[in-house]
């Protein structure tokens, strides 16, 4: 019999995700919900030690030992006061445990009643462990991506099957017009766990710009291993996405590391996220050359800032105009998130200059970053070069 309930609780503990120290308190709990059911007394507080291996029980009136009457009548099942104690013994002391043996004559057996008793109690307390081990390994995997299968579409909600629980993709965690039919694969950001009364409430994302990141890490090496890190992403799910990247370690390309040899490694980005064009960029501790390049593929003229409003001031040459500002104005808007400084863009006829040369900035205006740092790839950039995005700046330009 002992071995037959060894490979029981060793099947449970796999199954649900719970230790066997787990498994046999429950077990010693329900024992003692029987106990208490059929052979208990007023104010005793049982308490059962069961053994696996010989099948055996014992169980225990445990009491702690407290300074004043008063504080015992707080709860007389837990406890007994120190004057009543030492007239069992006169060297208990406040603190102290008393642990009165009350296991029935050997051959006694609990009642009907009992016996389901104890059954509701171990199934209660295997449903809160399962809960509470599903929310503990979900919450860990909080801002992680997790694969999952569409198991129900209701209304604009999504229902996905996350293997030991189920997640919800509201509307606004969506990708814009993407579609989900049941039973379709998808990656999904956990973005927060909650416990509940039925298990965990975990909500999940595919808008959220954590989303883009993680993809990245998955896609490039550098990135995970750390010597390429993306410090700052701003997205507009379903549209475009700009990441701003840094190489912290000599002699690594960090744009080319994360567009891949012929643009391989931003296309699977873009295309798990349902063709979002992704410009990415060079991240720099200089303000100016970080907010030019975060405009690219618009070439800047000059940058003034303003530190006390947090805003700056950008030049650009007239025919570069629509392209800084971008569609509906994506680009600059975009570009402020990435940045985190409020920027005004202004047109400018500078004489002699062309619409092919970068001309000098002004006297007494902020330089801004030189022909090369204003850099932005996606997944037209071929060998990993640090090029514009050509299809971005064409339609750009026909507006």
């Amino acid at each position: 019999m002992n071995e037959q309930l060894e490979q029981a609780l060793d099947q449970l503990a796999e199954e649900k995700g719970i230790s066997r120290a787990e498994l046999i308190s429950m077990i010693e709990a329900s024992l003692a919900a029987a106990f208490r059911k059929d052979y208990g007394q007023k104010n005793q507080n049982i308490v059962v030690k069961f053994d696996p291996e010989t099948m055996g029980t014992k169980v225990y009136d445990v009491k702690t030992v407290v300074a004043t009457p008063e504080e015992a009548e707080e709860d007389p099942q837990k406890f007994i006061d120190l004057e009543t104690a030492r007239d069992i013994k006169k060297s208990y002391k406040a603190g102290d445990e008393i642990v009165t043996e009350v296991t029935p004559k050997q051959g006694t057996s609990f009642g009907r009643i009992a016996a389901q008793t104890a059954k509701q109690v171990i199934i209660q307390k295997l449903r809160e462990a399962e809960r509470n081990a599903q929310f503990s390994d979900f919450k860990s995997k909080e801002r992680t991506l997790q694969n999952g299968i569409v198991q129900r579409v209701e209304g604009d909600t999504i229902l996905v099957d996350l293997g030991k629980a189920t997640g919800v993709l509201f509307p606004s965690e969506q990708i814009r017009n993407e579609n989900y039919s049941i039973g379709q694969r998808v990656k999904v950001l956990i973005l927060h766990v909650e416990p509940a009364t039925k298990g965990p409430k975990i909500t999940l994302s595919r808008s959220h710009p954590d989303m883009v990141r993680k993809l990245f890490e998955l896609e490039v090496p550098e990135i995970y291993n750390g010597s390429v890190e993306i410090k700052a992403v701003a997205r507009e799910a379903g549209s475009r996405s700009k990441i701003a990247v840094f190489s912290n370690q000599d002699g690594v390309d960090p744009i080319g590391s994360c567009v891949g040899q012929k643009g391989s490694r931003v296309q699977t980005v873009m295309a798990e996220l349902g063709g979002e064009k992704i410009d990415i960029i060079e991240w720099s501790e200089d303000p100016v050359k970080f907010i030019a390049n975060a405009l690219s593929p618009a070439k800047i003229l000059n940058v003034q800032l303003d530190e006390e409003s947090k805003e700056a001031k950008v030049g650009v040459l007239e025919d570069q105009l629509s392209l800084a500002i971008g569609k509906a104005g994506q680009n600059v808007r975009l570009a402020a998130r990435l940045t985190g400084w409020k920027i005004d863009i202004n047109g400018e006829k500078i004489e002699g200059a062309s619409s092919e040369t970068q001309a000098e900035p002004r006297e007494g205006e902020v330089e801004a970053a030189p022909e090369g740092a204003v850099e932005s790839s996606s997944a037209e950039a071929a060998e990993g070069k640090q090029e514009s995005i050509d299809a971005a700046a064409e339609e750009a330009k026909e507006e």
